[in-house]
């Protein structure tokens, strides 16, 4: 089945000739336009073209007392951290620590059933209830979302991770499955995700970023609101999540996004890997994240999981996209390898989220970026 999609897969659309991003000025003029019909009371925006940061804004206000949302605000990055650890990830493997394919039975001392939640001090899930299947687990199968687990174990009846597939078999969203990862490579491996991740930061010049809480955010911070419009206050998330624990901000944001997109950091081989269509997505939308999949000739074959990221192929050929949401969040980040191009978006006010597909495609125009896949059903 996988030879099948991946020859399709390649069969990309003809490219169409390259649209002209509109001027910073027409672009904000666009941003303003989606909150007045959103209701949105904040949103920031990075446009990366060939590589490189041409234009960052932030409109609205950042909390109820109605101070400016600005470029150096603290937002929270919700699942764009998965990217951001996915990136992490590949330099572990780059550095020789362990590979693509180790499986975690190798990485960690011991069973990862074993690990009751009594004995980790910082915890991450509870893997009790799994089978011997948790051998088939490596950081490839994570990265693709193809552990088998829901998204978080507390979401099942037991408040325990289970296997709802075996292992590779095929893409389910879940946050728990990286950070199962995270807890081989900081239990097993001794590697600290939450220091890795800040030597990112630091080399990219992100200065007001983090997967942990700092003191020094909490004099220009966003607070969130809600799809009913009630405000809510920051979360001053106190433990490193690979999944989700990220704050920052949209002029940081874009020098990640622009390095990314340009391959700072990593091997020529290693950044292809991450954008490397590697399993096929076979399921109407993201979320349900459980639900069953597609008959075979209903299948998207423009979609497929990367490493962090999802990838698609478009009217502009091969892209990548990573959404973050919660119920006072909406994030995306859409990049066009034509050209190096990308869109970031960050938002305090979830209800953005409605005004992305025309805000995405004002600015990089028709990309093909699947967002009816991304929000589906959540």
């Amino acid at each position: 089945m996988r030879r099948w999609f991946f020859a399709l897969f390649a069969l990309a659309p003809a490219v169409v000739a390259a649209h002209e991003i509109p001027s910073p000025s027409a672009i904000d003029a666009e941003l303003a336009r989606v909150m007045r019909d959103t209701g949105a009371k904040g949103l920031a925006i990075a446009v990366i073209d060939e590589g490189r940061p041409v234009h960052v804004a932030a409109h609205g206000v950042r909390n109820a007392s109605g101070d400016p949302l600005q470029v150096d605000t603290i937002m929270y990055g919700a699942s764009l951290t998965k990217a951001v650890f996915a990136y992490t990830v590949m330099r572990q493997v780059e550095a020789g620590r362990f590979t693509l394919d180790t499986s975690i039975a190798d990485m960690l001392p011991r069973p990862l059933p074993s690990y009751a939640s009594k004995d980790i001090a910082n915890r991450y899930a509870d893997w009790t209830a799994l089978d011997e299947r948790w051998r088939r687990l490596t950081p490839r199968i994570v990265l693709t979302h193809a552990t088998g687990f829901a998204n978080f174990g507390f979401l099942e009846p037991d408040e325990k991770l289970h296997f709802h597939f075996d292992p590779g078999s095929r893409y389910a969203y879940s946050g728990d499955g990286l950070n199962t990862l995270q807890f081989a490579m900081e239990t097993g491996e001794g590697i600290d995700v939450g220091a890795e991740t800040s030597r990112v930061f630091s080399e990219l010049g992100m200065t007001r970023t983090s997967l942990i809480w700092r003191d020094d955010f909490a004099g220009n911070l966003a607070d969130g609101w809600d799809e009913q419009g009630k405000v809510e206050p920051h979360d001053e998330r106190s433990k490193v999540r690979a999944a989700g624990s990220m704050d920052t901000t949209i002029a940081d944001f874009a020098k990640f996004a622009a390095a990314f997109v340009r391959g700072d950091g990593l091997t020529r081989e290693s950044r292809a890997e991450m954008v490397r269509p590697q399993l096929a997505i076979t399921t109407r939308s993201q979320f349900p994240t459980l639900q069953a999949e597609l008959p075979a000739d209903e299948r998207r074959k423009d979609l497929a999981a990367g490493l962090g990221v999802v990838v698609f192929d478009g009217p502009q050929g091969r892209g990548f996209f990573k959404g973050g949401h919660n119920e006072t969040t909406g994030n995306t980040w859409v990049c066009v390898e034509r050209r190096r191009r990308c869109v970031a978006i960050l938002s305090n006010d979830v209800r953005s989220e409605a005004g992305f597909p025309q805000l995405v495609r004002f600015v990089l125009g028709d990309t093909g970026v699947p967002f009816e896949w991304e929000y589906g059903t959540r």
